[in-house]
């Protein structure tokens, strides 16, 4: 009876435990999804002809990314 006793207040207390959810609230500005994604922070790993509230050069960025992905464009 104390065996069972145990079990089952060990199962009841780990299907609490997993039931918990954590925080998932942003804790950076680079984690907001409330701004556009053009308007991100400057960064030294970021391209050089990109400025931050520039979204014309953003989207040429795009542009020449997808362009250098493509297989039909690379192969001649």
């Amino acid at each position: 009876m104390l065996l069972r006793t145990t079990l089952l207040t060990s199962a009841l207390v780990l299907g609490l435990v997993a039931c918990g959810e954590a925080d998932q609230t942003a804790k950076s500005a680079y984690k907001r999804s409330d701004t556009p994604a053009w308007q991100g922070a400057a960064n030294p790993y970021g391209v050089a002809d990109w400025k931050p509230s520039d979204q014309a050069a953003w989207e040429q960025q795009l542009r020449r990314r997808a362009a250098g992905q493509n297989e039909y464009s690379r192969v001649n």
